[in-house]
């Protein structure tokens, strides 16, 4: 692999470690921001979901920002952003300022989910794309593993966990502002030398730069008689027939992502642990062991995406997440507060949902978009997915509390159990396999009607 390639995927996959350490911090630092501001289960959803109130807002306006300044420059933008929210976070001095710094924070990841998916994906080759898009997935894991690792070593110091983010924030600004701009943004906003310049920095010969031209030249704009009259970035683009079973297809596993449980998981492990009648260092523990298998699933998933492939990933480790939330809803059934072997019944159900779900949707989300939508559209199509993932996440978190509260913890595993299988079924039905296939070679399958025939 280019190693150039290689250290513009890694720094700006630093996006997803921020990502998931300022969403994951919360699952640490909760239980301590809980007890000294006083907060009821209304409250401690509230701060929970204040970051995703943020992302939303920063997947809504992330489209319009990376088509009009840049893949980079967005990135950039959103380094410092995040620079800001942690900085804020750390020294709050109430409980209100804490929900800013968590809206800032969040507008922050909302950006990033958008702009670095797609700044990766149209500078990887085919046979590469899978596995450095994935790298911000992985980026993620490492970040929710550092969070989970931060709450177990500093325990009440909540101020410090939030803090700690500040240092890959800065490390991601500085690094980008020494990186390239995707050449396919070059290219469609008029600089195609620069473009070239890109790719011949990143890709093995001339006559692989030359043949990447050519194919960019030979896409269809959006100036062709059929879109005249749509803007490029415009939400109205998404109305084309031909768009539809990419995005039926990637809104579908982004929505899916979230309404699966796992962030119901990373969100809120110690206390639905401690409802199961863990201690909290036990909790705490099973929570960092989480985090493990999550990073070294994605891993395996970044190897995987390029030889296995997307679909093939997903129908093979969803069943997996599906059987263990069964096992583990059955414990609980017989034993709401399991001991002995039963709690380890517990805590592998639990790890084994986290290696089938986080090793498939986890996967395969943040990649699907941005290889399936069309240049014309990508910015635009990837924000609108960034900001289903948000708003069920933000379903989620606001509810898994009282969902448990509701059903039970063995009720709300049931319940995950039945749309994991759910999410299958949808893969089998409307997710196509995308592996090894240009972005150009995939843009064509949507024109011309073959898109959901690749198998």
């Amino acid at each position: 692999m280019n190693r150039s390639l290689l250290v513009i995927a890694a720094v700006s996959s630093l996006g997803g470690l921020l990502f998931g350490y300022d969403t994951g911090i919360i699952s640490g630092a909760l239980p301590t921001i809980a007890g000294q501001f006083r907060l009821a289960d209304t409250g401690q959803q509230l701060i929970t979901s204040a970051i995703i109130v943020g992302a939303i807002a920063g997947a809504s306006s992330s489209g319009r920002m990376s088509d009009g300044i840049g893949r980079r420059r967005a990135i950039i933008v959103a380094a410092a952003v995040f620079a800001a929210g942690a900085a804020l976070a750390a020294v709050t001095p109430e409980v209100w300022t804490l929900g800013i710094a968590r809206l800032v924070l969040g507008f922050a990841v909302g950006l990033a989910a958008q702009a670095v998916p797609v700044y990766v994906a149209e500078l990887a080759s085919p046979a590469r794309r899978g596995g450095l898009v994935v790298l911000f997935q992985l980026a993620i894991t490492v970040g929710i593993l550092a969070a989970y690792l931060s709450g177990y070593a500093l325990d009440d110091g909540w101020r410090w966990m939030f803090g700690l983010g500040l240092a890959p924030a800065v490390a991601l600004l500085l690094g980008m502002l020494a990186l390239p701009e995707s050449p396919r943004w070059l290219f469609t906003h008029g600089h195609p030398e620069a473009a070239r310049k890109v790719l011949t920095r990143i890709r093995p010969d001339a006559a692989a730069v030359e043949a990447e031209i050519a194919d960019l030249a030979a896409v269809p704009d959006g100036h062709r008689p059929d879109a005249a009259t749509i803007p490029q970035g415009s939400l109205a683009a998404l109305r084309a027939r031909w768009l539809r079973p990419a995005l039926v297809a990637g809104l579908g596993l982004a929505i899916a992502s979230q309404v699966t449980g796992i962030n119901a998981i990373i969100y809120y492990a110690p206390t639905i642990l401690g409802d199961a009648g863990f201690g909290r260092d036990a909790a705490m523990l099973t929570t960092v062991g989480v985090g493990v298998v999550n990073f070294l699933m994605v891993a395996i998933g970044v190897r995987l995406v390029d030889r296995l492939g997307r679909r093939r990933l997903l129908l093979t480790l969803l069943p997996v997440a599906v059987l263990c939330l069964a096992a583990l809803a059955t414990v609980l059934m017989i034993q709401p507060a399991p001991q002995g072997p039963a709690r380890w019944v517990v805590i592998l159900g639990v790890l084994g949902y986290i290696a089938g779900n986080g090793g498939s949707l986890s996967v395969v989300v943040w990649l699907a978009g941005p290889e399936m939508y069309p240049f014309e559209v990508r910015s635009v199509a990837v924000a609108t997915s960034t900001l289903a993932v948000w708003v069920f996440d933000l379903l989620v978190s606001l509810t898994t509390l009282s969902l448990t509260s509701a059903l039970g913890t063995t009720g709300t595993f049931w319940l995950f159990a039945v749309v994991n299988a759910l999410a299958f079924l949808f893969v089998l039905r409307f997710v196509p396999e995308t592996r090894g296939r240009s972005l150009e070679d995939i843009e064509n399958a949507l024109r011309d009607g073959s898109f959901g025939a690749m198998r």
